[in-house]
């Protein structure tokens, strides 16, 4: 299909009606009961939720959030037929490395907003000049700003051709990737496309499970004999992910447009996100944020400008149809033999072990760090660390 190349500016301007629905629609909710239990094995507590509904409704202020991302010089351009969204965040530095950047579900760009000064402007934050990027953060298709897939075909294959399509289009005939997430698959399939401008990728949810383990966690067996302490707490954290969290993947994997209420129920909308779960459980993180205590740099409004944004643009089904459109594996070992680089977060759905990187990317491994803490969403729970690893993980290819 041919493509305006055209590169637009953009601006987020929601009219205050949209706000003013939103509120309306939280005022309005009708509340379950609250769970049979004391901890957060149902899913999300009422309290939490209520609670949640309550500021949000009240104090949250959208536009605050709104001036942040209109602050940053964003654009849209038209590739394959589809309008995509993106940041594209220049450095001062002449030699900085051009670096796409591609955010996951229930994420968005606002994942990424607390590493873009760090990442562009690193002598302002601790790093060399010699460290510096030119970030290009897009929205994926059907997520936020980008426009929503009307005919099937939009899966993580598709998007990472359309990356490179859009670097390149931006100017760019040398440039990293990176990805977490649906993040990590369009930049594993980067990998595997191998395009001739891609230096090498990052990742911090990476596939590496050798094949029968993936085979075996998935039917949640038993650890085998012979692990490593490092591979079994890697194994039990993708038995406990396959067995207590992974529903909400299911239903959008085999019956995205049956969600109607994303697009209708702020409160549904967000506690389906927010049950979305990490290694640790995400709904007990949520608990901290709402409480007052979060572990790392997310605020109770940092969750809110993601969930708003995902409301406004009514993007709920829309990005949950990339589930169904997906048809490889997360955790397995890719076809990757371009350099790739892995940080492995503690508290991601599973710790990638040095041994299973080692051994699933022998020849291309370029560099592999084991972190003390962060998560799922790694550049929003712990941006000083992330933008660190970034630095770390590039540093041979410029």
């Amino acid at each position: 299909m041919a493509s305006d190349p055209t590169v637009r500016p953009f601006l987020v301007d929601f009219p205050e009606e949209a706000l003013d629905d939103m509120r309306r629609r939280i005022s309005a909710t009708r509340w379950p009961e609250r769970e049979t239990v004391t901890d957060d094995s149902q899913g999300v507590p009422l309290a939490t939720m209520q609670e949640l509904a309550s500021y949000w409704g009240e104090k949250h202020d959208w536009r605050t959030a709104e001036a942040k991302l209109n602050e940053l010089p964003q654009f849209i351009t038209e590739i394959d037929g589809l309008d995509i969204h993106f940041v594209h965040a220049t450095s001062q530095h002449d030699d900085a490395l051009p670096l796409v950047v591609t955010h996951g579900w229930p994420g968005s760009i606002i994942e990424q907003l607390k590493i873009i000064e760090p990442l562009t402007n690193p002598t302002a934050h601790g790093g060399n000049a010699s460290d510096a990027f030119h970030l290009v953060i897009p929205s994926l298709p059907g997520y936020g700003f980008s426009g929503k897939p009307t005919t099937t075909g939009w899966d993580p294959v598709r998007t990472a051709r359309a990356w490179v399509v859009l670097m390149k289009r931006l100017g760019y005939d040398r440039f990293v990737a990176q990805g977490g997430d649906w993040g990590a698959a369009v930049t594993q399939a980067m990998g595997e496309q191998a395009a001739p401008e891609l230096l090498g990728i990052h990742s911090n949810m990476a596939g590496t499970v050798p094949p029968d383990l993936n085979t075996a966690v998935q039917r949640g067996d038993p650890p085998p004999p012979g692990l490593s302490a490092e591979e079994h707490r890697a194994y039990e954290q993708l038995r406990s992910f396959f067995t207590k969290h992974v529903a909400y993947a299911q239903i959008m994997t085999t019956r995205p447009q049956t969600l109607y209420g994303l697009a209708d129920s702020p409160i549904d909308l967000a506690a389906f996100m927010l049950d979305h779960g990490d290694g640790s459980g995400q709904p007990g993180l949520v608990q901290q944020i709402v409480e007052g205590h979060p572990p790392g740099a997310n605020t109770l409004d940092d969750l809110l400008d993601n969930i708003t944004l995902y409301w406004l643009t009514n993007t709920g089904i829309s990005s949950a149809r990339l589930y169904w459109e997906n048809k490889g594996d997360f955790f397995n070992a890719k076809n990757i033999s371009i350099p790739f680089a892995i940080s492995a977060f503690p508290d991601e759905l599973y710790q990638a072990p040095r041994s299973w990187a080692e051994r699933a990317y022998l020849h291309n491994l370029i560099y592999y760090n084991e972190l003390d803490r962060g998560g799922h969403f790694a550049a929003w729970e712990q941006p000083e660390l992330f933008t660190s690893e970034l630095r770390a993980a590039f540093r041979s290819l410029r």
